[in-house]
């Protein structure tokens, strides 16, 4: 944005199209696009900001298009949406860096979407998005995942499971805590815990491979498992 036309007319810099510092930002709400009414004895108010109206940054600063989007427009465009506008007008570097939060199943979320309203699961595919990102594999690391596909639907959960894949080919190991039956029967080695959940369980009742668990009549995760392979 700060190289187009209008920006350079009107000295704008890139700090003018970030609303974490001030520059461009909304002056009356810090750039959060609302403002926090404090009650004494009742739980806060937010309401939308009355002078930028939710955008975050100041009337000048969205009169500045890029390809007839302003920088408000951009930031509540979903990842998937984004990269398919990016590549329409050939900007496909811009596009490439942001594929790989689609990879990993995160197309859904937007540009400018606050980190502090996401799941521990889509922060946890973040960190693996950016280091997918990086095309620097020389390091083998393991990779410990909390339930990765808490809230995915099964087609971004098959996006996730070719991104461990990926992992896997490159040399990495991933350690995944995980309920989702999808992903546990694709598991080169399976640890059922139990018997029961908290302090009802903490033991081994199961280990190996999927047919070593689905045998073990002990193992409440192998009778499930036969249910999802039938």
């Amino acid at each position: 944005f700060s190289s187009l036309e209008l920006s350079k007319v009107r000295n704008y810099k890139p700090k003018h199209f970030s609303f974490n510092v001030d520059g461009g930002r909304c002056d009356n709400c810090k750039g959060e696009g609302s403002l926090t009414i404090e009650m004494q004895f009742m739980a806060d108010v937010i309401i939308e900001c009355n002078q930028c109206k939710g955008s975050r940054f100041k009337n000048e600063i969205c009169e500045v298009q890029y390809y007839g989007k302003s920088i408000n427009d951009l930031l509540n465009m979903t990842i998937d949406d984004s990269i398919t506008f990016f590549k329409s007008y050939n900007e496909n570097k811009i596009a490439q860096k942001l594929k790989p939060l689609s990879d990993v199943g995160l197309g859904y979320i937007r540009l400018g979407q606050s980190s502090s309203t996401l799941s521990g699961g889509e922060a946890q595919r973040i960190k693996l998005a950016s280091f997918l990102s990086h095309r620097n594999f020389e390091k083998k690391i393991l990779f410990i995942f909390d339930e990765p596909t808490t809230g995915l639907h099964f087609h971004d959960i098959n996006k996730l499971v070719n991104s461990f894949y990926h992992l896997i080919e490159k040399g990495h190991s991933i350690i995944v805590v995980e309920h989702n039956l999808d992903l546990i029967k694709i598991a080169d080695h399976i640890i059922d815990l139990g018997p029961g959940a908290g302090d009802k369980g903490g033991q081994i009742i199961a280990e190996g491979d999927l047919n070593k668990i689905i045998k073990n009549k002990n193992s409440f995760t192998g009778k499930y498992l036969v249910k999802q392979l039938n």
